[in-house]
């Protein structure tokens, strides 16, 4: 048998994280285990590896293997497949951490997939490049002066504002302008479990407020979409996107998440719940029109996660996307996560875990 041949029959995975002085290696304990524990089931040989421990000049890598509830250390064959979960921004912006992505990205036989983190602005900019995805987009500007915001307030009374690094609802503001009002500026600001206002009378008041809650982080300003709600609170879809055993993108699941009764965003850590994304839109748009939506929905999440991937330049396996319905059924388009956090509903936790290894299989054999 050939050395092809092998490869394409047991691919050696490596899912890549990075190093710690304390213990070991940092990231989703229990989602790495999952991980693990369902490629072995499926035939792979799989293990954790961290940045520092990946050395593509030698035959062999100490990583981590996870049996009985325990992690060991051990050897391991170069791995044929990488999959990319650095847990943080902060991480993958190291230099070191950089230049041994671009590395890996250019071996000859090792693939890696979902190479970085999205940056919000630069997906706005990818989506708005292709007419199919461009209707999905609310108007979005980078937030860089005052006179900007007032222009994009003046067209759009309703605005978010969001880092543009940001992660799971951290450091989101909504504002609203009302010209009824003496203090006619009305700034949300999204805390741990809840939301502050902040009202004012004039832009530049609004503008250091801001500039003061952004602090170094840069901002896009966005249109506010009025998301349907139900029981008055608002909901959205999250979708989970994964390419299969032959490479395409197929939709994993769709689940649904309902904002918190004080929070402005629907993230789970930021006070929202997670609930079926059926049953919520059948209660605002009845059965018909919902099954229609749910179509739209997941047609839209693929042509979406198509353009990302091809914009990028890079090879994506998996994402998750956050996609709003308004109060009309139109599908709009929030946010894509190139590092997608455990799905909590159990059939699409499952698929999930499977779909990784199908795809991981596929790129073996490209790799040779």
């Amino acid at each position: 048998m050939s050395g092809n041949e092998q490869a394409a029959q047991t691919p050696v995975i490596a899912i890549l994280t990075m190093d710690d002085d304390r213990e070991y290696f940092r990231g989703n304990r229990d989602n790495f285990a999952d991980i693990i524990k369902k490629g072995r089931e499926m035939g792979f040989t799989v293990f954790l590896l961290t940045v520092r421990d990946l050395k593509l000049h030698a035959k062999r890598v100490i990583g981590y293997s996870y049996e009985n509830n325990v992690w060991k250390q051990e050897w391991f064959p170069l791995p044929h497949v990488i999959y990319n979960r650095i847990p943080l921004r902060e991480d993958e912006s190291l230099p070191a951490v950089r230049s041994k992505i671009k590395e890996v990205l250019a071996h000859p036989s090792i693939k890696l997939f979902n190479p970085y983190f999205f940056n919000k602005w630069h997906l706005f900019e990818w989506l708005k490049k292709s007419k199919i995805t461009k209707k999905y987009i609310p108007s979005t500007r980078r937030l860089k002066t005052s006179a900007a915001l007032g222009k994009m307030l003046h067209k759009h009374p309703y605005l978010f504002l969001k880092p543009e690094s940001g992660k799971a609802g951290a450091g989101i503001m909504t504002l609203r302008v009302n010209h009824t009002k003496a203090l006619k500026y009305r700034l949300k600001i999204q805390e741990k479990k809840k939301s502050v206002s902040y009202k004012c009378a004039t832009i530049s008041k609004l503008w250091s407020r801001i500039r003061k809650e952004a602090g170094a982080h840069d901002y896009i300003v966005q249109q506010g979409i009025p998301l349907a709600a139900s029981n008055r609170r608002p909901f959205d879809l999250r979708v989970l996107i994964q390419k299969n055993g032959r490479g395409q993108w197929e939709v994993t699941g769709v689940g649904a998440r309902v904002a918190g009764t004080m929070s402005i965003t629907t993230h789970v850590p930021r006070g929202g719940s997670i609930d079926d994304p059926e049953k919520l839109l059948i209660s605002v748009f009845g059965n018909e029109q919902s099954k229609r939506i749910m179509i739209r929905a997941r047609h839209a999440s693929l042509i979406i996660a198509r353009q990302i991937e091809r914009a990028s330049g890079h090879l994506h396996g998996e994402m998750s996307m956050d996609l709003g319905v308004d109060a009309g059924g139109s599908i709009w388009f929030f946010e894509a996560n190139a590092k997608p956090m455990k799905f909590d509903e159990p059939h699409i936790r499952q698929r999930s875990l499977e779909r990784i290894f199908q795809y991981c299989q596929y790129l073996a054999k490209l790799g040779g």
